[in-house]
């Protein structure tokens, strides 16, 4: 398995032609950040203007509610973008929390340090262009699922595109997520294992 740095020189090739070789400028000002199971990443409040390729491991996105309960807004894992919508976009303290989830490891760079070598180098700006579509497209889709999708077709999907994770996180975050309860969660899975049985 190819390091983080690879992939992102993969997708910069693909997008713009930039050859690995010419992606030393940019790299050069990325560090690796390692998080302990249960250690904050981006805080309520905070103005970091942090983006970061997730190498290893899962990070949830939650806020808490005025009762106390905890909503979950989403789930990122290998091979992913993580950064705060809020002061990202909206150039605005992050209304979430970030966390993670398990052992994390992540290549991380400073978005205002980006957007300057993006001045010497605009050969690097497809890639910024790439992560932003993307979060504005995953917000989209994420609302969306809401409005066209059951709480079933949106667990069969996240099955579909990250089985594992059923494993990796805990039921009430993937039921929150989901906008139901953990009951009801539970209730989706009997049905699916039933109409498995059937089938089979």
């Amino acid at each position: 398995m190819g390091t983080s740095i690879d992939t992102l020189q993969e997708l910069l090739f693909d997008l713009a032609g930039v050859l690995p070789a010419d992606t030393a400028p940019l790299f050069a000002m990325t560090t690796m950040v390692s998080l302990e199971t249960n250690e904050t990443y981006i805080r309520e409040g905070e103005n970091s203007r942090r983006l970061a390729f997730i190498e290893q491991g899962v990070i949830r996105t939650y806020t808490i509610k005025e009762n106390g309960d905890e909503a979950t807004l989403l789930l990122r894992w290998e091979g992913q973008f993580i950064a705060s919508h809020d002061t990202i976009i909206n150039r605005q303290p992050s209304r979430f929390i970030y966390r993670a989830l398990e052992p994390v490891k992540l290549l991380q760079i400073d978005y205002d340090v980006l957007e300057e070598i993006l001045k010497t180098h605009p050969e690097y700006e497809p890639l910024r262009n790439f992560f932003l579509m993307k979060m504005l497209a995953e917000s989209l889709k994420m609302l969306e699922s809401f409005v066209t999708q059951s709480p079933e077709e949106r667990y069969r999907e996240l099955l579909s595109n990250r089985f594992d994770l059923v494993n990796r996180v805990p039921d009430k975050y993937i039921a929150s997520m989901l906008g139901i309860t953990p009951v009801s969660l539970s209730r989706i899975r009997k049905r699916m294992y039933t109409k498995r049985k059937t089938i089979i």
